[in-house]
């Protein structure tokens, strides 16, 4: 799939099949967010894949916009060391991951992370050091959904030649 067309493609998924999602995909998925941008090249993103159900049930207990957390196959926690510019890496890492699932054929869907009250439970239910922050969960599995369509204004009411 071309990067355009998974653009176009991506929307956030919050229902997923009950079948898992093979380890060799995942790590293609966070091999993508690896790829990202990041500020003097610092890369300071690490990622915890979460299959085990019973971490995903507490997960989606703790995160309390991200409930369906429970019903994924998997979740991708994106860290960052606190540089100073770890919630821009680590959102570059994000979309980058988001962007491969559309490629592949999975769903996911972005739930937030830095300064959530529940980033450090997050944190310590991973044994993540208390140094790293937590940018975002990313709940990925097979698309039992197929998007909530949102409307996406059109290019002619956001771009603006020469001036604003």
């Amino acid at each position: 799939m071309e990067a355009l067309e998974a653009i176009s493609k991506r929307c956030s998924i919050r229902k997923f099949e009950d079948r898992a999602v093979p380890r060799d995909m995942i790590e293609k998925l966070v091999q993508a967010g690896s790829k990202a941008p990041s500020a003097r090249a610092i890369q300071p993103w690490e990622f915890v894949a979460v299959t085990d159900r019973e971490v995903l049930l507490e997960l989606g207990r703790i995160a309390e916009t991200g409930a369906f957390i429970r019903e994924a196959a998997c979740c991708i926690a994106v860290f960052c060391r606190g540089t100073k510019y770890y919630l821009e890496d680590g959102s570059a890492a994000t979309e980058n991951i988001l962007l491969a699932a559309a490629a592949m054929g999975l769903g996911a869907c972005w739930v937030a992370g830095d300064k959530k009250p529940y980033a450090q439970e997050v944190a310590g239910l991973l044994s993540v050091p208390d140094s790293m922050k937590l940018v975002s969960l990313i709940p990925v599995g097979w698309p039992a959904e197929t998007g909530s369509g949102v409307r996406r204004r059109d290019l002619s009411e956001i771009l603006h030649w020469e001036k604003y």
